[in-house]
């Protein structure tokens, strides 16, 4: 089984391609109820192959919903029998999330196997000095994609090393960074729409979290937000905005 959490686009694209590659037809995604429950979520499968858990890297870390859902579901049988595999995107560095991940695994006595990490468009908007990747770099990631997923695959058919995408610092990234992110920089209240809305909803109907209403015609967020930013990629008119954090920066959405 594959479970995937994905806000632009690039992690499901890996899990989908990954799940064509292992010959796994149970690749699905988080649910909103899932995430935004943890604790009544429940995940079981085949023990007779691999889980894989898949989701973007965040500020070098593991996505807070899908780290609460790690950390606080119930397995089934298969699932505590199963080996436990880690796959994440990043645009250039996922630092130390594998430990985060097999930290977390440890702790719930579940048995893993490999991490993997795969390079993709980088997505995140929300400060200052962060955009989306040149058309070319983005372009070139998506061309080197399939023969890195093909590469993951099989390293997980063989019980193979793992393959890591990480640069350096990691320890101050993953250890200092990302718990200032968590705490500090992922307030949805800087939600909001520009003059080119028109109120299609489609940012409303696209959130992994159902955490966007419509009223009186704009969307409205709520405090069930993951930070994925699915809303201001997919927004047709590019009216979402995040303060003034994203004023000039460009949208990269996988489809």
């Amino acid at each position: 089984m594959i479970i995937w959490f994905s806000g632009t686009g690039n992690t499901r694209y890996a899990a989908e391609t990954l799940g064509k590659l292992l010959g796994d037809s149970d690749v699905r995604p988080f649910t909103p109820e899932m995430l935004r429950e943890p604790d009544k979520a429940f995940i079981d499968c085949d023990p007779a192959h691999p889980l894989v858990w898949a989701f973007p890297t965040y500020s070098w870390g593991i996505p807070p919903v899908v780290e609460a859902v790690m950390s606080r579901c119930r397995f089934g049988e298969g699932a505590l029998k199963a080996r436990h595999v880690m796959l994440t995107t990043c645009g250039d560095d996922m630092a130390y999330t594998d430990r985060q991940w097999r930290r977390i695994m440890k702790k719930r006595g579940l048995r893993t196997a490999g991490a993997y990490a795969l390079e993709m468009p980088n997505t995140y908007t929300l400060m200052k000095g962060f955009d989306v990747d040149p058309a070319g770099l983005a372009e070139k990631k998506l061309e080197a994609a399939p023969e890195a997923l093909r590469r993951i695959a099989e390293a997980i058919k063989t019980d193979g090393r793992d393959i890591l995408v990480r640069l350096s610092f990691s320890w101050a990234k993953s250890a200092i960074v990302y718990p200032w992110f968590k705490r500090f920089a992922m307030s949805p209240k800087p939600f909001h729409v520009n003059a080119g809305c028109t109120g299609c909803g489609t940012c409303a109907r696209a959130c992994p979290m159902k955490n966007i209403a419509m009223r009186d015609g704009e969307p409205v967020w709520g405090d069930k937000c993951a930070l994925c930013l699915r809303c201001y990629h997919i927004c047709p008119r590019h009216a979402v905005a995040y303060g003034k954090a994203t004023d000039g920066k460009g949208q990269q959405l996988l489809k």
